[in-house]
């Protein structure tokens, strides 16, 4: 649970910046090459499969305990860095949750990252994230949800990324760069499965061209190509033709290829202020779609990071882009398909060193997200998430946490009610 405060403060400016936020804890400070960890961690789900608040059945809880050993290699060099580890995590819940085998879940994450300087000049960054788990925190690959709810089973997800940043002149430099999404899921049902409505391969292609205007800021001109396949091979749902014939909807066909314009500004307000915005359009074309509904919509991402007190910072975000989407509604009359949904998200984080050996951290998250298309063309969803966190640091080694995360999901859609969920933890890690 811990990590839903990690998380959520994943900044995503372009194509590029999400290989750091994957990758939390890759670096060592005791000169070692490894750190090696492990938590243990008792806690208190009230609604662990859940359930929509309009239900006629009680939410049920479930106490439990996790055990999650990490462990993580950094190999600095002069001009390289290689960096890779293993989160494993055993979570046994005293009351099995639905769709499970057994009373227990299993989630493993894997990352890597490499970074090489060929000269002053010229760089290549590399990174891997995959995981098998069920949270939906855990699923995701950046900032924006496409599912709210605990899934069973062992649901993958894997993002890459390459990228190579040159600097021409003095004051020109540019950035080329491809990131890669894969997400298979275990529920296979059909029609309803999140394996037909969410397995997917999404690729995208990104150049940038970065102008130093003053000192402090750089001006950003960019396209980004994005395709996202549909790739769970399913019937997703069924229409009726103008000649009252049962047209079956397979996954792919919302198969979509984007282009994106935008503009965008780096700026360093001062050494402990750094702020970054891209704003821009993107058409997209559903070139699967048995009727035409490409799509011209606004382009949006932003951050901002303040450092107001050693090992103190905010961390805070915007975006809004194309999502895809966990309901399929067709429109019952006309080949007018649920295509995806429209995702506003805004995000803070605030990480704080009460004293010496005390931490507190706080996180928030709002998602709104709009459908596109079908019969629940316009409406919309709203997404609440709240994480709180104090730590004690009883010395650099060993330490002590206690939590509390809230979601909360409303939704004007009639195959998406909301749900709200609170849990608990506290436990203890220690590292070497």
């Amino acid at each position: 649970m811990k990590r839903i405060v990690a998380s959520v403060s994943l900044v995503a400016v372009g194509a590029s910046s999400l290989q750091a936020a994957l990758l939390p804890g890759m670096t060592t400070e005791s000169g070692k090459p490894w750190t090696a960890s492990a938590t243990l961690r008792g806690f208190y789900d009230d609604n662990i499969n859940t359930i929509p608040d309009s239900m006629q059945v009680p939410h049920r809880g479930s106490a439990g305990f996790q055990v999650s050993p990490s462990l993580q290699f950094n190999f600095p060099m002069e001009q390289t860095t290689i960096s890779f580890g293993y989160t494993y995590s055993l979570k046994y819940y005293e009351n099995r949750p639905i769709y499970n085998t057994d009373n227990y879940d299993q989630t493993h994450e894997f990352n890597a990252a490499l970074s090489h300087a060929f000269s002053e000049r010229y760089q290549l960054t590399a990174s891997d994230s995959f995981v098998i788990g069920q949270e939906p925190d855990m699923l995701r690959a950046g900032n924006t949800f496409t599912t709210f709810q605990r899934v069973s089973g062992d649901n993958l997800r894997n993002y890459g990324s390459i990228n190579f940043s040159a600097q021409l002149t003095p004051k020109l430099g540019t950035e080329i760069g491809y990131a890669n999404t894969y997400y298979s899921y275990a529920d296979n049902t059909p029609i309803t499965g999140l394996a037909g409505l969410l397995d997917e391969l999404d690729h995208v292609v990104h150049l940038d061209l970065r102008y130093q205007i003053q000192p402090q800021t750089i001006g950003v001109v960019g396209y980004q190509f994005r395709e996202t396949d549909y790739i769970g091979n399913q019937m997703i749902g069924a229409y009726t033709d103008s000649n009252f014939n049962v047209v079956p909807v397979m996954s792919d066909e919302r198969n979509a290829r984007m282009n994106y314009l935008y503009l965008g500004l780096d700026h360093n307000f001062r050494p402990d202020l750094t702020g970054s915005v891209r704003a821009g359009a993107r058409y997209t074309q559903y070139y699967n779609d048995p009727v035409s509904q490409d799509q011209a919509s606004p382009y949006a991402m932003a951050s901002l990071k303040y450092t107001y007190l050693p090992e103190s910072y905010l961390q805070a975000g915007f975006s809004y882009d194309y999502s895809p989407s966990s309901i399929f509604n067709p429109n019952t009359t006309a080949s007018d398909l649920t295509l995806n949904a429209q995702s506003a998200t805004v995000f803070a984080s605030i990480n704080h060193r009460i004293t010496p050996k005390l931490y507190g951290s706080i996180t928030a998250q709002f998602q709104n997200s709009t459908f596109y298309g079908g019969g629940i063309d316009g409406q919309s969803e709203n997404y609440y998430l709240v994480g709180l966190n104090l730590q004690y640091r009883f010395t650099p080694n060993f330490s002590t946490e206690v939590g509390y995360n809230y979601d909360d999901m409303n939704s004007k859609v009639s195959q998406q009610p909301g749900f709200d969920r609170n849990r608990v933890y506290v436990g203890v890690t220690g590292s070497y």
